[in-house]
């Protein structure tokens, strides 16, 4: 088991069914969703339905992205002042680059743009992390390090992102990866932005992250080679042997899954490769299903979720494996843990 763990301090959510961490969390708990016809059509003139998150002023592109993740760090930094925000790192997940309608600069400037948007700077060692879903085990691992380090005293994670834009719409749309009438195996595009502020477990009861994986999958969605769930498997033996317990442990898991029946199906498969002892781990979250594919704000809100039905007590149990998966094979796992240090 690793002797550092990190714990979850705060957390905020701005998504399609909630402008603030309580709100989301309490419709996704409802299992309520907010689907709408969005300005976009497919191939066939209809209009493409997906998750859009209510804003007073309809922003579009760039600042779109930046002022809903500024509202998501601010919910989540609310306590910490500006003199603590200079000391805090900051690592922003966003898509992957290569993904179609991927906005221009994103790795460059949008780091710089949240920080004049809220007029506040952050520690030096703070960066993007563009790898789209999995990105926030990745930043875990990066906050992990420095917090470990004695760099920092605290992290925060953030992850924003729009499939809602054109050129991403049509490519989804063309590949036939959207849900519709005609098409059940398939997502409804979404978008949003998601925060939490990590650190050393204190003595209170708090969400706790023991053990984290990482893999590549080659038989990756886009792939024509047999699915047999390798990737995943190792990320999340990887992740559990860190935290020093087997999938059998788990009370539930919680994933990015979003409607397309490969991730599903890769999710059981690893079930199935790892499930040892007295029991499976059969209950599973995800919560696209009231927010839709969100891209890299996906896991953000995936541990936020986690994080609120922990301290509110109606999650199954004190343990929680989280898996992600993207489109280009990366595979991330994450266990944690409810409890004081």
């Amino acid at each position: 088991m690793t002797e550092f763990q990190l714990a979850i301090k705060a957390t905020g959510l701005v998504t399609s069914v909630g402008l603030s961490a309580p709100a989301s969390c309490a419709a996704i708990r409802a299992k309520l969703s907010n689907p709408i016809e969005t300005a976009f059509v497919n191939a066939l003139a209809e209009p493409i339905v997906g998750h859009e998150v209510p804003l007073a002023i309809p922003w579009r592109g760039r600042y779109r992205l930046v002022h809903i993740a500024a509202l998501a760090l601010k919910e989540c930094a609310a306590e910490l002042g500006p003199k603590q925000l200079a000391q805090v790192p900051l690592f922003l997940c966003a898509a992957e680059t290569g993904r179609p309608g991927r906005e221009a600069g994103l790795d460059d400037s949008l780091l710089a743009d949240i920080c004049d948007e809220l007029q506040i700077e952050f520690a030096p060692h703070s960066e993007v992390v563009a790898l789209g879903r999995v990105s926030v085990a990745y930043a875990l691992a990066r906050c992990r390090a420095v917090i470990e380090a004695g760099v920092a005293p605290l992290a925060l994670v953030i992850g924003v992102d729009s499939l809602l834009r054109e050129e991403t719409l049509d490519a989804y749309d063309g590949a036939q990866r959207l849900l519709t009438p005609a098409n059940s195996n398939g997502f409804l595009p979404g978008e949003g932005a998601g925060a939490i502020l990590v650190g050393r477990p204190s003595t209170q009861a708090e969400l706790r992250c023991t053990g984290l994986g990482f893999a590549t999958e080659q038989a990756h969605v886009d792939s024509e080679l047999p699915l047999r769930g390798d990737g995943l498997a190792t990320a999340v033996r990887a992740a559990l042997n860190q935290a020093g317990c087997g999938l059998h442990d788990m009370d539930y898991r919680i994933a990015d899954v979003s409607g397309e029946h490969y991730y599903f199906k890769e999710a059981a498969l690893m079930v199935g490769r790892l499930a040892r002892g007295r029991r499976a781990v059969n209950e599973l979250w995800h919560p696209a299903e009231c927010i839709g594919e969100t891209g890299a704000l996906a896991g953000l809100a995936m541990l936020v979720v986690a994080e609120a039905a922990a301290r509110q007590g109606y999650a199954p149990g004190r343990r929680v494996l989280a898996h992600f998966s993207s489109d280009h094979g990366e595979r991330a796992a994450a266990v944690f843990e409810y409890g004081g240090a």
